[in-house]
């Protein structure tokens, strides 16, 4: 009778380590899937800017010939974006891009016609949504990296993360000095 007991407390006890196991991984699948989405999220508005640009340079270099430095930058930072992989990487890669566009916003006061220009407004008004979705998609990221790595460092949570392979995940990061305006010189 006695070993029975001690049987059936250990087969209780089995059971529900196995639940929490079983739980905490589902927990922590769903929490990784969630972070993979909103970087796609990224990812898709990113992209989306990066199809803007090509029509946003041709409207510029009509006006702004000379200015062939600034939009040799947007390019070469499209294209490292559309290389980039890893978070790090696209946060990098992002960084570099929206320099240059500022330096190109900058050019473009010193061209009255270019501002009035129907398709370059059209342009800036699709682009400026476009950085306003990003902003919203980094902030959703780094919300949900924020609660996946808060969960695979909470017991009992630790101890399966650790068993079956799940890692921290980066944040989205600026590049440090990004919150300062580029300096354009003539």
């Amino acid at each position: 009778m006695k070993k029975s007991k001690s049987l059936l407390i250990v087969v209780a006890i089995v059971i529900v380590l196995v639940i929490a196991g079983i739980s905490s991984y589902n927990g922590l699948v769903s929490s990784e899937t969630s972070v993979d989405n909103k970087f796609s999220a990224i990812d898709v508005q990113l992209q989306r800017r990066a199809e803007l640009i090509p029509n946003l340079v041709s409207t510029v270099k009509g006006y702004a010939a000379h200015e062939k430095e600034v939009l040799t930058a947007i390019s070469d930072a499209r294209a490292r974006l559309a290389g980039a992989g890893t978070p790090e990487q696209k946060a990098q890669a992002d960084a570099d891009l929206t320099s240059a566009l500022s330096r190109l916003l900058v050019i473009v006061e010193n061209y009255p016609n270019l501002k009035a220009d129907a398709q370059f407004t059209r342009l800036m008004d699709e682009l400026s949504g476009t950085e306003n979705r990003i902003a919203v998609a980094r902030k959703d990221y780094n919300d949900a990296v924020s609660n996946y790595n808060v969960k695979i460092r909470r017991f009992p949570a630790a101890i399966f993360a650790g068993m079956f392979g799940f890692e921290k995940k980066p944040f989205f990061t600026a590049k440090e000095g990004a919150d300062t305006a580029p300096e354009v010189k003539f």
